[in-house]
């Protein structure tokens, strides 16, 4: 190999010229001066004394160093896409459950709505029982006001849902002033005792904040 090839193969890889520096004895911490570079040239000329198989040698290192360190870096690089997916896959996780809780909190907060509104379906018949209007009443009143709600419609209708007043005119359970009011809550209102109920319940709560509360009142002014 001639003097100008081997300079060529020290200016392509660093690693190659140290490792071939330390061969002919260059120090690493030494500095090159202008007034050294005839010196400098000398040295690099003397690579020409490196067998060909050495310097083989040293290319080869050199690109293996090169192939490990780019390898180290696809490694890393591959572990932070993978991080990176995985903590996307949490966040969608986290994401889908806490939507599936909203999901069924809502679901069950309308099922209690329906259970104190009244909104459950029932099934309509030529006529009632008391037995079987109270139970509907048991059904769509909350139980914590039920003995309340009962004891008003005992004293207005004594449950009768097709009661008529003579004098004003009002009429069902909870005597609806005048009946037709009820069917804000349903067309039915006259022949249906759980639209009676649903519009009752309502009218309670918004008038005196319960049953329990339009009772208190009932008691005092036998009327509410």
């Amino acid at each position: 190999m001639s003097p100008i090839s081997v300079r060529g193969l020290a200016a392509a890889s660093a690693t190659a010229v140290t490792a071939v520096g330390s061969v002919v004895g260059v120090a690493s911490s030494s500095t090159a001066q202008p007034h050294d570079a005839e010196a400098t040239a000398a040295d690099i000329t003397l690579l020409a004394d490196i067998p060909a198989g050495r310097q083989a040698q040293v290319q080869t290192a050199s690109l293996t160093r090169q192939a490990d360190a780019q390898a180290v870096q696809a490694d890393a690089s591959a572990r932070k896409d993978a991080e990176e997916a995985a903590r996307k896959a949490a966040a969608r996780t986290a994401t889908q459950k806490k939507e599936a809780a909203e999901k069924a909190k809502q679901e069950a907060e309308a099922k209690s709505a329906q259970g104190s509104s009244g909104s459950a379906p029932v099934s309509l018949q030529p006529s009632y029982t008391t037995a079987q209007i109270k139970a509907m009443a048991a059904s769509i009143v909350p139980a914590g006001q039920f003995q309340c709600f009962s004891n008003i419609v005992e004293r207005e209708s004594g449950w009768n849902y097709l009661a008529v007043n003579p004098s004003s005119g009002a009429y069902g359970l909870v005597q609806a002033l005048p009946g037709s009011k009820m069917s804000s809550v349903g067309a039915d209102w006259q022949t249906n005792p759980a639209t009676q109920i649903k519009w009752g319940l309502n009218y309670m709560n918004s008038a005196y904040g319960s049953p329990c509360g339009a009772w208190s009142f009932w008691q005092t002014h036998h009327a509410y």
